[in-house]
């Protein structure tokens, strides 16, 4: 078993950065991958980006050049830097990670406006 406890999110005006923090506990050597996704209202939950547990990434398009994914020096721990926000990425973002299944965070809500 794996929890998540999100933490960061929060308003911020366009063009501003924000970092998003999620720890995990439980069976957390097991765990492949960590990763963050979005849900805006009335649309699906998407990708924003991932990590291995050998440091690998992966990130969604539009937030590439803007966004990074790092683990803490703890190996419970992993963040999300966002740079120069976008309204449109107004959502709830999800911490997730992988051991034999998919675990969720509760979410946190990024508010990006002025």
């Amino acid at each position: 078993q794996v929890q998540l406890v999100e933490s960061g999110g929060g308003l911020v005006q366009p063009g501003g950065s924000l970092r998003l923090s999620c720890a995990a506990s439980g069976s957390i050597f097991s765990i492949t991958v960590m990763g963050w996704y979005r849900q805006a209202p009335g649309k699906q939950r998407e990708l924003v980006a991932t990590i291995s547990s050998g440091g690998n990434t992966n990130c969604a398009e539009s937030a590439k050049g803007r966004f990074t994914i790092a683990r803490g020096n703890a190996e419970n721990t992993v963040y999300l830097q966002m740079n120069s926000r976008k309204p449109e990425e107004t959502a709830v973002y999800y911490c997730d990670a992988v051991f034999l299944k998919t675990y969720w965070g509760q979410g946190t809500q990024v508010t990006v406006s002025s």
